[in-house]
């Protein structure tokens, strides 16, 4: 299991805590996060058409984790070019120095060329402490720029799954307070959201787990968290 905290309720001191961050895991649909990104540096750099209908996909592919809409982005930005942007030094969402990071090196649900992660081997993987930086640049405007920034965020909420982190966030926060993108296939479970509601509530929480119960931890991680950002109000 990995757990990241990025605590975020002042912005002066920003704390962060994690605990095996740097542990590389399959990541599921967890590093789609890595695909978006992709895509919005491919419209910055006038490389990529920004239509309606990748903004359908781009939607899908996060709120929903829509394998079809992330294969389709694959198709359209290139593996080559996904990989490029993570490992970009103005980024370093994979960092070869640092245990890996997020990875994006195959379609999902099969076809096409595959391009595994040098470490492991993984097709698709991530660490709670990149995941935890991804969310931060975001809601800091540092991705790309601050507009860019903000148009990412509006892909990542209100979220379409009502499970893990959701299913427990969703009973005292609006679901449009949430930025979120989660993964699971077989016994690994993965949950990242930016919770951005109240004076406290404002905080960054990546978690992954290789176990068959993992959706049930993920759930029962929330309020231990919330219960250490705020001790007062558990």
């Amino acid at each position: 299991m990995a757990v990241g905290v990025v605590d975020l309720s002042n912005p002066d001191a920003v704390r962060f805590a994690r605990v095996n961050g740097d542990t590389m895991m399959y990541g599921a649909s967890l590093p789609k996060i890595a695909i978006c990104l992709a895509a919005f540096q491919a419209f910055e750099d006038g490389v990529a058409k920004e239509t309606p209908q990748v903004y359908r996909d781009l939607t899908d592919m996060i709120r929903l984790s829509s394998n079809e809409a992330a294969s389709r982005m694959i198709d359209r930005i290139g593996l080559h070019r996904i990989q490029a942007v993570i490992m970009d030094p103005d980024y370093r969402f994979y960092d070869l120095q640092k245990g890996g990071g997020i990875w994006v090196g195959a379609r999902y649900g099969g076809g096409g060329e595959r391009i595994p992660e040098p470490i492991k081997g993984l097709s698709h993987a991530a660490t709670v402490s990149q995941v935890c930086r991804f969310y931060y640049w975001l809601a800091t405007g540092r991705m790309i720029s601050p507009e860019r920034s903000k148009q990412m965020l509006e892909i990542f909420s209100p979220p379409g799954l009502h499970d893990k982190f959701v299913s427990v966030m969703e009973k005292t926060v609006p679901l449009n307070r949430l930025y979120r993108k989660s993964g699971e296939w077989g016994i690994w479970h993965s949950d990242s959201m930016l919770v951005w509601d109240g004076e406290w509530r404002r905080y960054i929480l990546a978690a992954m787990v290789e176990d068959h119960r993992g959706e049930d931890v993920l759930k029962e991680l929330v309020p231990v968290v919330e219960g250490i950002l705020n001790p007062v109000m558990f």
